[in-house]
Formats: C-alpha cells, structure tokens, sequence
C-alpha cells in the first residue's frame, strides 16, 4: 500500500470529495508514465475518493522513445492502464499533438516543423521514417491512435483551478483565448503576477521541480529530456506530488 502523499497548503481549493491528478508532459515515456499511473493506482486503493479525476496536460509524443506506446495507453482507458475501472480522464492537447495534426494533414510547414521538434522519434516508434513521403503517414499510423490526438480538449475547469497545457494570455476571459495561446503560450504568461480568478495548472515549459507560483503551477519537469514526469495531486485545499 502506498505512502500518504506529502501534502502542502495549495493556493487554490477543490470542492469537497474531489482529487484531481495532474500530469505532465509525457514525451514518449511510457515506462515513466505507467509507473505513475501504478502510483495513482496505489493512491487511489489506499485513500479512495469519492469525486477523483485525472487529467494529462498535454505533450504525449516526441523526443522520448514510445510516442506510439503512450497513445496507445491513453487511447486505452483506465482499465487497461492499470487504474480503476470507471476513473474520469480528461486528455488536454498540447503543441506536439498539433503539429502531429496539422502535419498528418499534409500541411508542409507542420511537417518541417514536426521532423525537427521530436516528430523522427515519434514516427520511428510507428515504424515509419520521417524521411519518407509524408502524405503517407497517416495511413501507416493506426487510426484508434489518430482519433485519440484528433479529440483532445483544450482546457479544464474545477473548482479554483484551470488545466490546460500552456497557460493563458493576462487579461483576457477565458472563453476570449486563443487556442494556440492555451497550447503555446509561454511570454506574457509566464511571468504575469496578475491574478488569473483561476489558479492555472499547465505544462509546456520545462523547469527542474515543478514551477510554484500564486497563480500558476507548472509540472512539465523535462521527462522529454531524461528528467522526471511529474504528477500534481490536489484535494480540498492542499497539493502533493508524485514522480516518475
């Protein structure tokens, strides 16, 4: 049985019964993600919740080993991830998975942009090499997978906190963002100390240790370059952390 989690205040609250957890960007590694996800598991048997939610920020592919293997995991469910049947998901978009898009569609510059930014490791886990032509990658990746990145959402809302993979832009409402703010934003967000009316838990930006602010929390902490995955764990007013 797992360990209580080591729990510090939070600078945001959850509605009674709720737990959320937040992870961050994956990047290919699926080893690291399944022994987070066996760390929920664990959690979750010791301390059961009545309202639980997990939520992946986003950046599921690229640069790692096993871009194909992590899709292949989420697109599965919570059964077959090692979880509890029937435990909520919300699968954010991030950046990658938008140039994996745009690119599978044929746009060129999505290609370019793709092959240089971690797309070679993710296409060679399809088997496919990113030198070939690529009008004929989507066919070659398995559309259960192409689906799963094609219906990702662009943010979540609960109780005192937003989700979404990059941040937003200061000063506008939330159904006022750009998409390609929540998914790449990082210059006028990142050092905003304004106060947002939401606490918001994002990825994108790579840091050693999660990122703590008033404001923000920011749990991408470099899997894609070797270093830790990260999952944030929030419930009532207080957060902890688990990591891969």
């Amino acid at each position: 049985m797992s360990a209580m989690p080591d729990f510090q205040p939070a600078p945001a609250s959850l509605p009674p019964g709720h737990r959320v957890y937040a992870v961050g960007d994956i990047h290919g590694q699926d080893g690291k993600l399944a022994a987070l996800h066996a760390q929920i598991a664990d959690d979750l048997a010791a301390r059961p919740a009545e309202a639980p939610l997990l939520v992946h920020l986003g950046d599921y592919i690229d640069r790692g080993p096993d871009s194909c293997g992590v899709i292949a995991r989420l697109a599965a469910g919570a059964p077959m991830n090692g979880l509890p049947p029937g435990l909520p998901t919300v699968n954010l978009l991030g950046n990658h998975e938008r140039s994996m898009i745009d690119a599978l569609a044929g746009e060129r510059a999505a290609v370019t942009d793709w092959r240089f930014h971690g797309g070679r490791e993710a296409l060679a886990s399809w088997d496919i090499d990113a030198d070939s032509d690529p009008a004929t990658w989507a066919s070659l990746i398995p559309a259960a997978h192409r689906r799963f990145v094609e219906g990702l959402a662009l943010m979540h809302r609960l109780g005192g906190y937003l989700f979404v993979h990059a941040g937003i832009r200061p000063g506008l409402p939330l159904e006022a963002q750009s998409p390609d703010d929540l998914i790449r934003i990082r210059g006028g967000f990142l050092e905003s100390e304004a106060d947002f009316g939401v606490v918001v838990i994002h990825g994108h930006t790579p840091t050693h240790g999660p990122a703590l602010r008033r404001n923000r929390i920011g749990i991408d902490t470099g899997a894609g370059y070797g270093r830790e995955l990260t999952c944030l764990v929030l419930e009532a007013d207080r957060m902890a952390f688990f990591q891969a």
